[in-house]
């Protein structure tokens, strides 16, 4: 039998993501959220591409997205509650990390391949920061899949998209664990 990482297994067998409004300072500092970003960044990637990059937002950033939301809400013609809902995300937030998916012309890697890498990258981005022993949640909402909204105010391309946006911070009140999957429902044992 290989050597068990018992350590390692327990934190996936348990790991929970926390409620973004559940999140406040402190946050992680720029050498531990390097640490955290270097994990990230260590998902398995067919061809060795990197079709992602990150973006780090501070509570000033993540301010002027807020303040950018009604506009962009009013144009799109999104529900006030759910224009409310983004807006308030951003203004509570005190730090965030953008996952932007960032394709890689390839004959050998097709593009969903790369899009399946750049969500490993939001998993263990969350993950790592839950390792590191701060709060996170991942997260994205309609002004992240707003083409114009992403490109005037996270200076992504036209051929970029965002695949998750990372809360993290010191969480304020652990939330209760929620249903998990039928191991058996969803499993099928292929024998020959």
């Amino acid at each position: 039998m290989p050597d068990r990482n018992a350590a390692a297994l327990d934190f996936l067998l348990t790991r929970r993501s926390r409620p973004a409004q559940t999140l406040t300072t402190p946050v992680p500092d720029r050498e531990t959220l390097r640490e955290i970003l270097t994990a990230a960044a260590r998902s398995p990637d067919h061809g060795k591409l990197e079709p992602w990059r990150f973006l780090v937002l501070n509570d000033a950033a993540l301010d002027r997205l807020a303040e950018a939301c009604p506009a962009a809400a009013a144009r799109l013609e999104i529900p006030q509650d759910k224009a409310d809902k983004q807006r308030d995300r951003f203004a509570a937030a005190d730090l965030a990390v953008v996952v932007v998916e960032s394709p890689v012309a390839s004959d050998k890697v097709p593009m969903v391949e790369q899009t399946y890498a750049v969500g490993g990258v939001c998993l263990a981005l969350t993950n790592a920061a839950l390792a590191a022993g701060f709060g996170a949640n991942w997260l994205s909402g309609w002004a992240s899949h707003d083409p114009s909204f992403v490109q005037e105010h996270l200076g992504l391309s036209a051929s970029e998209r965002v695949a998750g946006i990372i809360h993290i911070g010191t969480e304020t009140s652990a939330p209760p664990d929620r249903p998990r999957p039928d191991l058996d429902a969803i499993t099928t044992w292929v024998e020959a």
